[in-house]
């Protein structure tokens, strides 16, 4: 095979966890491939050359997107005359649809390839991006499998890749090195809570959590709450009392958090998926402004919000949201769990299903098997 070049725009640090285990398995499958374009530290530690700064990219919200829109514009210029004038044998975009959807179809007017990897979520709500996937890529490599069935029903190119989790997830510690790890003890029940990873979150999240580990007996119960990377010590400590020493705060090992906890209570978003392949029985929990919530009630469509619960299309664990997230509620169910034996099995079976399927595959072998034959077709 001659010397192929590959644009690949990864714009948040999740999309770059993604693409760099597919880059390090392409590296050892060929040896003529150059990898450029947009990406993160971890893709650049596998031979990736990034053309702009990556942290430029992480934006979130309609407001700062404003504030920074003369930057993607920018952005988007070059990437067009990148296409234009030296145009890439292959363009793989991964996740970031505010972007990547627009580079899509800059990628189809210059007849580039494109191959899109984790596809924005088009059945929870902006269904007609489907189209707009149908119309300006060649293939799709989705990560939930229940996503096949829009892809057949449209008849859009699409394999199932497998869910990047199941080779990115590791356990270092043990149970009783985790114990030793955060001064826990083994013979006490063990809750952990995990809050999110913006600070607006956690401050919505949090308080009702401390509100229901005030409920529970210290005696009996271990608690824990996660620090995200990207929330600071003194953020936490804002939230937190004094009188709440007695939490303990995991900040390094929240795979082992999840794994060796009897229950969890989970923000919704990546971590319910984490801690669902995982198998803990957990709880999802989701908050937001009530005016928010109010306008997202207009354009999502679907009933449930856990992409465990959405996987499976079952009830696998329980949903708290909006108002119903209150200490009360949280104490309830936990207990009533844990202290349902039936209920609690029952819980653990339905995730170690979702654990196979998502884990039948893996995106780094997949993946790659679909670059190769795309660059050498």
């Amino acid at each position: 095979m001659k010397n192929k070049r590959i644009f690949w725009l990864a714009g948040e640090n999740s999309g770059d966890l993604h693409a760099s285990i597919v880059l390090k398995a392409l590296k050892k499958q060929y040896k003529n491939i150059e990898n450029f374009g947009i990406g993160g530290e971890k893709m650049v530690q596998n031979g990736f050359k990034s053309i702009f700064p990556f942290e430029r990219f992480s934006v979130m919200g309609f407001i700062e997107v404003v504030k920074h829109l003369s930057f993607f514009v920018g952005v988007e210029k070059h990437i067009k005359e990148i296409f234009k004038n030296d145009p890439p044998d292959l363009v793989i975009l991964v996740d970031y649809p505010g972007l990547n959807m627009r580079i899509a179809k800059l990628a189809k007017r210059f007849n580039i390839p494109t191959l899109y990897f984790i596809v924005p979520q088009f059945w929870a709500w902006k269904y007609k991006r489907i189209f707009k996937l149908q119309k300006y890529t060649d293939h799709i490599a989705y990560i939930l499998p229940f996503e096949g069935k829009h892809f057949n029903k449209h008849n859009i190119a699409a394999s199932f890749v497998g869910h990047p989790i199941s080779e990115e997830i590791n356990i270092n510690l043990t149970r009783e090195k985790f114990a030793g790890e955060f001064d826990l003890d083994p013979k006490k029940k063990w809750l952990g809570f995990m809050p999110g990873s913006r600070y607006a979150e956690i401050k919505k999240m949090l308080p009702q959590f401390i509100d229901a580990i005030s409920r529970f007996d210290p005696d009996k119960y271990e608690f824990l709450v996660s620090q995200a990377s990207s929330i600071s010590t003194s953020q936490l400590k804002k939230i937190f009392n004094e009188k709440d020493s007695y939490i303990k705060i995991v900040k390094e090992n929240n795979y082992e958090m999840m794994k060796h906890c009897d229950f969890l209570t989970v923000t919704s978003g990546t971590a319910t998926i984490e801690t669902a392949y995982l198998g803990t029985p957990f709880i999802i929990v989701y908050k937001t402004s009530q005016i928010s919530y109010q306008i997202g009630k207009q354009f999502i469509k679907i009933d449930q919000i856990g992409l465990p619960n959405i996987v499976i299309e079952k009830d696998i664990v329980p949903e708290l949201i909006q108002n119903d997230v209150n200490g009360k509620n949280l104490h309830n169910i936990i207990l009533d769990i844990l202290s349902d034996k039936e209920k609690y099995n029952q819980i653990s079976t339905d995730l170690k299903a979702l654990h196979d399927i998502l884990g039948s595959k893996t995106p780094s072998t997949e993946v790659t098997a679909i670059i190769g034959r795309m660059i050498n077709e």
